[in-house]
């Protein structure tokens, strides 16, 4: 199921034994080589260690009343996981990165992205055009294979335009079509 990056901002972590609020999420540890979220940063009052991080293999289902898991247990500190704390340092934030076509050119900036709810991999960008680009389209959506290149500051997609193919044009006297000669073979005549 696809479903908006926002949707998952701000949402309780429900805890399968208790039956009650764990913490609430406060934003996705996304891998910017992979645009994988593999964590969510938490909050809340119950909460032991700060920063707490719930990684997405440990969630259980995601529901209309948030993300449920088994404990409170499933909760990590950033140095428990050392690529985990590796990207959390990096502080990559997704939304408000200006997107950049191949030719330099300004699309817009990310407002928000779509992701798959199995696997947490982030499939699309919603981008907002600049003012003068929003005349005709208000909103792009960048699937993930257009994506060429990820900066620090900015996410560079593929055109839209294509190069033009060269057009091979045939030589009408490079090659003799046999069953074409206007004249008739010398074997065709004795047959006759």
């Amino acid at each position: 199921m696809l479903l908006l990056g926002s949707r998952l901002n701000d949402v309780s972590v429900m805890g399968l034994q208790t039956g009650t609020e764990l913490a609430r999420t406060v934003r996705p540890i996304i891998s910017p080589d992979t645009l994988e979220i593999l964590a969510y940063e938490l909050s809340g009052p119950l909460l032991d260690i700060h920063p707490s991080l719930l990684r997405v293999a440990d969630v259980r289902e995601f529901s209309d009343i948030g993300l449920i898991v088994d404990s409170s247990d499933e909760f990590i500190a950033t140095d428990d996981v050392i690529k985990l704390e590796k990207i959390y340092l990096l502080d990559f934030v997704l939304v408000g990165m200006n997107v950049f076509d191949e030719r330099k050119s300004k699309l817009g900036k990310i407002t928000d992205f779509t992701i798959e709810s199995g696997s947490f991999v982030i499939q699309q960008l919603n981008v907002k055009r600049p003012l003068l680009k929003s005349l005709g389209d208000t909103e792009l959506l960048i699937n993930r294979s257009q994506i060429v290149e990820i900066t620090n500051t900015a996410v560079i997609v593929r055109s839209g335009e294509e190069k033009p193919e060269p057009i091979l044009q045939a030589v009408r006297t490079s090659y003799a079509n046999p069953f074409r000669s206007s004249a008739p073979s010398p074997e065709h005549l004795d047959k006759a």
